[in-house]
């Protein structure tokens, strides 16, 4: 009786460990740190702190009124790298991450709602500096992800993003496959990217 008891004792507490590890790695947080502080940058434009995925604080609006989202949610990042790194305003300045990609476009034409080209995950445009990556949601995060690619070699992109349920990190790598003359990216969420031309 006893082994069946502390075999359950272990499983029981293995589960709520790893449990445990899981909340810490998937919600962003660290106690050292305050929602809005500073914890990497890109091009000037500041990657910020905030708590976890789900934490949403105050609207982020531009002088004249542009939403930049919520802070300090993914999309705020984005939005404010796009708004003052390279001077675009999207038509739609509202709506959740995945909602960025819009499913009923072809491969490279216009996404008139943020106003920037749009190219699926198997494109025969390879990703560049300065697109927006765009996950779609998961049983975590239903409300998806977005983040700006910071560096593209033939086999590697690296991206910045904030609020990333990807254990914490602001930069991350994906594998960049070659393939019958079309770029992938090596993720499932991702849906696509988009681009300022000119």
């Amino acid at each position: 009786m006893n082994l069946k008891r502390n075999t359950f004792l272990v499983v029981g507490l293995t589960i709520i460990t790893g449990l445990a590890v899981w909340v810490f790695n998937n919600f962003n947080l660290n106690f050292n740190l305050e929602p809005g502080e500073k914890i990497d940058s890109y091009n000037g434009i500041t990657v910020y702190y905030n708590g976890s995925v789900g934490n949403v604080v105050e609207r982020n609006m531009t002088v004249d009124g542009y939403n930049l989202g919520l802070k300090y949610q993914c999309v705020e990042f984005v939005k404010r790298y796009y708004f003052e790194h390279l001077n675009h305003k999207m038509p739609d300045s509202y709506g959740p991450a995945k909602d960025f990609f819009d499913t009923s476009l072809e491969d490279g034409e216009k996404n008139n709602q943020r106003d920037l080209t749009q190219y699926l995950n198997f494109s025969r445009t390879k990703p560049k500096v300065d697109d927006l990556l765009i996950f779609e949601g998961s049983i975590i995060n239903k409300y998806g992800h977005v983040a700006i690619i910071s560096k593209v070699t033939d086999s590697e992109i690296e991206i910045i993003q904030q609020n990333s349920g990807e254990y914490g990190k602001t930069r991350v790598n994906y594998e960049l496959i070659y393939k019958n003359g079309n770029w992938k990216i090596d993720n499932d969420r991702v849906l696509g990217w988009l681009r300022k031309e000119n």
